[in-house]
């Protein structure tokens, strides 16, 4: 019996199924739908697989679940707030909020990102400065330590969290620990083992369903997040392991940003962590169970946690950096360690330069994905010919993704300006509303501004023709990276 007979066939026809259903079916941008047509097309065996792999679409999946009463209170403070601004009644604290009440509006209608003003912040932008203040918070719990990271190490910095972590689980205090299955692919079971044995629990996200076999490998869980009995929160960019200490020799110092947050923006992050984590425990910790009453004054500075993932079609994230570069009157400042925008968030900033506007944007000198680095070279070299200034940050590795307009508002998480943030990573992101913390972000900008070198459209103008090689293979690429 000729098997091939058979076999080739039923190949062709599933793949100009897979195309009916891409084109007819799934809403997608059209040059993605063209990518897919052609590789379905050209490559029948391989680009089946690949489509299984990189091509599915979660937009439909119902990955986060809303316990009923949870869901109908944030439905409730939603409409509240949406309400309150519409009828010119939210009592602000800052003057910055009324000032960007319609970029506040879009995230709660895009997102149900509920504004919180009680809130105050500590900015880290070391990692031992940070992890010193993570640790200490963890040492002080006394109810539940919740914590989601998309790389931990099996490494000096990751034990010593997992032994400090063990020790409040043995306590009696209630331990959550999740990471993200392929960022964090090389924990031992020993790690995991220490945290469990000592009462805590832990779970990954997206793991393989059989093993060394994971459809999900393209999408991964890229937040940060821990939250202390509900009260103190952090949200950045560091992951952990020793580089972020900046001992890695190949990356030197790691220059990235981390908020703690103390007061009501914790609530919401809250939420992010319990949504991910009934995901990936498929159990059901009620929301409700976990929102605080805040009744001390903590301070002044608005936040909203904006969150995205290819879950939604909504590119929430995406759209909200959009938001704040055409909002932007005087200047936008971009820290990102790649830096590979979509059409309309390049079109956004190029409108910025076309306005007059200083738009700075700080990349890394070095790679640590190489097809990524020369992308990004690619990108910036679009905004230098028409004002954009660009930095290379020479003291160690940028990893910080952040961004400041005008002195005002400030956005600080994980999401990177790429393609794969806004399509294909579950983010997060902290939007800031504070005349005094966005200070605070543009002045450690100008101090990252004296350990980098200014790269000129003269300069970029003389690269070799192998770097412009690298810079066109790795432009055609960047919607998978």
């Amino acid at each position: 019996m000729n098997y091939l007979s058979i076999i080739v066939p039923f190949i062709f026809i599933l793949n100009i199924a897979l195309a009916i259903m891409i084109i007819f079916l799934e809403r997608r941008n059209v040059s993605s739908i063209w990518m897919w047509v052609l590789v379905l097309t050209l490559l029948p065996l391989a680009g089946f697989f690949l489509y299984i792999i990189f091509g599915r679409n979660l937009s439909k999946s119902k990955l986060f679940r809303w316990d009923e009463k949870s869901y109908l209170l944030l439905k409730k403070l939603v409409s509240t707030q949406l309400m309150s601004f519409r009828e010119k009644k939210i009592k602000t604290r800052d003057d910055t909020i009324e000032k960007y009440k319609d970029f506040i509006i879009m995230n709660l209608t895009h997102n149900a990102s509920l504004l919180t003003q009680n809130n105050k912040l500590d900015v880290f932008i070391d990692g031992k400065e940070k992890f010193h203040s993570l640790l200490a918070d963890i040492e002080q719990a006394n109810q539940h330590i919740h914590i989601l990271y998309y790389i931990i190490r099996d490494d000096e910095l990751g034990n010593k969290l997992a032994d400090a972590l063990a020790k409040k689980a043995s306590e009696g205090i209630k331990v959550r620990l999740l990471y993200d299955d392929l960022g964090s692919r090389n924990l031992s079971k020993r790690f995991v083992q220490k945290i469990k044995s000592a009462g805590g629990e832990v779970e990954s996200f997206f793991p393989p369903k059989i093993r060394f076999i994971n459809l999900t490998i393209n999408f991964r869980n890229h937040r940060k997040l821990v939250i202390i009995d509900g009260k103190v929160g952090y949200i950045g960019g560091f992951n952990v392991g020793d580089e972020y200490l900046g001992l890695n020799e190949k990356f030197g110092y790691w220059r990235d940003t981390h908020l703690r947050i103390v007061g009501e923006a914790v609530n919401n992050i809250q939420t992010r962590f319990i949504q991910d984590w009934n995901q990936a425990a498929r159990k059901e910790l009620l929301i409700k169970d976990y929102r605080l009453s805040f009744e001390k004054d903590y301070g002044q500075c608005g936040i909203q946690i904006v969150s995205s993932g290819p879950d939604s079609q909504l590119e929430q994230i995406k759209k909200a950096y959009i938001k704040m570069i055409l909002s932007a009157k005087d200047y936008v400042y971009i820290q990102s360690p790649y830096f590979i925008p979509d059409e309309s968030l390049l079109d956004a900033l190029k409108i910025a330069c076309f306005s007059g506007l200083d738009v700075r944007i700080m990349i890394p000198n070095k790679p640590d994905h190489p097809f990524v680095y020369w992308a990004t070279y690619s990108n910036i070299g679009e905004l230098l010919k028409i004002g954009a200034k660009v930095y290379i940050y020479e003291n160690g590795f940028l990893h910080c993704k952040t961004i400041v307009s005008d002195g005002e508002i400030g956005s600080v998480g994980t999401a990177n300006i790429d393609v794969r943030s806004f399509r294909l990573n579950f983010e997060v992101n902290a939007f800031l509303y504070s005349s005094k913390e966005v200070a605070r972000l543009t002045d450690i900008f100008y101090k990252d501004m004296d350990h980098s070198r200014e790269l000129t459209l003269e300069q970029y103008e003389k690269r070799t023709l192998k770097i412009r090689f690298k810079e066109s293979v790795s432009r055609l690429l960047s919607p998978i990276l």
